[in-house]
């Protein structure tokens, strides 16, 4: 992916820290997605200003980027991730000599007010999981997708990476993760009713090849993507008429304050969501606290 046509040792150099985060830092293909396109931005603002070399950027550089980010209204959150982007690039061009310097240290992120978790209320997961039609091939394979990602609070990357094998029917648990990383994770009778009634009666007409491994598959048989379920979950949103901005972490997000909500223990909820430390998984309940300060104050007689 060509950036500067001015400069091909800047890209040469940005491309083999990609090689460097991809092979030790072991990124994601999310993550290096994400990445690209936050430096993107740092290459089209060096482009325009003529800067030809990653040694001659200067911290008033660096500030100067950051108002061209905010004048092209990216958001504080957005802009800041930039310029993380860009401390972890000076980083590793100071380790391999590349230059002594990291000019965006010295520029400070903008605080950012945190925001809780979006969290849909008990009622709204059940008209959002009412919502696939029981009566044709797509629809009973997004209520299984539906309720699977509610019944265990995976991720939407991992939904879409599970095989079939991944899946115990007779134990009631799916398997998640790679090697050291795995993580065995209960699923819930309603769960697996949706999950069962795909595999029996909707997986194996659209399937098109007979050794696909893929748990989830579209119209044409492929692995299901991110993308696609994103697609679906928008338009489920839509015709159970939500309107909370809803992703596929929210109903991760609902999972983990649910369970919290209903005497759960927290590390309990750390080890089936994956988490690596324990206060990732605090925060729902920060948000709980929160929630229920909000009641207080709303409904007390007195506050």
């Amino acid at each position: 992916m060509a950036y500067l046509q001015t400069s091909p040792k800047m890209e040469a150099l940005y491309e083999d820290y990609v090689v460097y985060l991809q092979r030790e830092k072991h990124c994601s293909p999310n993550t290096l997605s994400a990445y690209r396109r936050d430096m993107q931005k740092f290459f089209d603002y060096a482009e325009e200003f003529g800067i030809a070399s990653f040694d001659r950027v200067t911290a008033a550089d660096v500030s100067s980027y950051k108002q061209y980010l905010l004048r092209r209204g990216l958001s504080a959150s957005s802009v800041s991730r930039s310029l993380s982007a860009l401390r972890g690039l000076y980083q590793y061009l100071i380790s391999v000599g590349a230059t002594d310097h990291n000019p965006a240290r010295e520029i400070p992120n903008d605080k950012v007010a945190k925001k809780g978790p979006q969290v849909l209320t008990n009622k709204e997961i059940e008209l959002l999981l009412s919502q696939p039609s029981p009566n044709d091939l797509k629809g009973i394979r997004d209520k299984a997708m539906l309720e699977l990602l509610y019944a265990t609070g995976i991720k939407v990357s991992e939904l879409v990476s599970l095989d079939v094998d991944d899946v115990n029917l007779s134990l009631s648990f799916i398997k998640c993760g790679n090697g050291g990383k795995e993580r065995f994770i209960p699923v819930y009778p309603l769960a697996l009713k949706a999950l069962t009634n795909y595999l029996e009666f909707s997986r194996r007409l659209l399937v098109v090849h007979p050794d696909e491994r893929a748990l989830f598959v579209n119209v044409n048989g492929d692995r299901m993507t991110r993308q696609g379920f994103w697609k679906l979950l928008k338009q489920y949103a839509e015709s159970a008429k939500i309107y909370k901005d809803i992703t596929p972490h929210t109903l991760r997000h609902s999972f983990a304050a649910h369970l919290l909500e209903n005497g759960a223990d927290i590390h309990d909820i750390k080890e089936i969501l994956g988490h690596a430390d324990i206060s990732s998984t605090q925060r729902y309940a920060q948000f709980l606290k929160d929630k229920m300060k909000n009641s207080y104050m709303k409904f007390h007689p007195r506050a």
